[in-house]
């Protein structure tokens, strides 16, 4: 996370299936926008000291799925315009790191962010370039889904669930003891956790490189 950017960066690194004659594994790049509000502050996150941290943890609450439909890959040599932390966490996925258009209209408002230089950074699964911003005009084309597809060497769209299952978002409060004149006063007393699914749906180059999604 780079909450001075508010970029969320999702590495994912899936192994080969040598019995699918995948000898290598893929490294995949989900570059998304979030709001701070989301999680504790950085100063607090800071602060945070786990006690027993080899213990397993349940999260205090389960935020369930969301979608990430991607529709533009990231240059990651260019990517410092986003987040200068890109390029280090991806350098493996330097042809599979993605973002979304509506994330770059989230960054394009950052005080000194420049529009031509984040549209410089992406490009759509035609290899040409994003339109201007507010137009409607042309977007990447769709492609078959991985799942419905049997050809092997064909692009399609391919879908990929990550989990947290563990996360500080937020501060937990607690109620003091009443006196019975008035109603008890809520202090701070630790941190909430949650839980949160990810489904990433981006472009593959190939169905063999996304045997999951069947």
């Amino acid at each position: 996370m780079d909450f001075r950017n508010e970029v969320q960066v999702m590495k994912a690194l899936v192994l080969g299936e040598e019995e699918r004659g995948q000898n290598q594994y893929q490294v995949m790049c989900f570059v998304n926008h979030f709001y701070k509000m989301d999680f504790i502050s950085s100063d607090a996150m800071a602060k945070l000291r786990q006690k027993n941290p080899g213990t397993i943890r349940v999260a205090d609450e389960d935020r369930g799925y969301t979608n990430y439909t991607m529709d533009l890959f990231l240059d990651v040599s260019k990517s410092k315009i986003i987040s200068k932390h890109i390029a280090t966490l991806c350098t493996e996925a330097a042809d599979s790191t993605y973002t979304r258009r509506e994330d770059l209209k989230q960054w394009v408002q950052r005080p000194g962010t420049s529009e031509s230089m984040l549209m410089a950074a992406v490009r759509n699964f035609t290899s040409s370039p994003p339109p201007p911003q507010g137009t409607n005009t042309t977007r990447s084309p769709a492609v078959t889904k991985c799942a419905d597809t049997s050809n092997l060497w064909v692009s399609c769209s391919c879908s990929l669930e990550l989990c947290i299952g563990w996360y500080p978002c937020g501060l937990k409060f607690c109620k003091g003891k009443s006196d019975g004149k008035k109603l008890p006063a809520t202090y701070r007393c630790g941190i909430k956790t949650c839980k949160k699914y990810f489904i990433f749906s981006y472009y593959s180059k190939m169905k063999q490189n996304c045997m999951w999604d069947e």
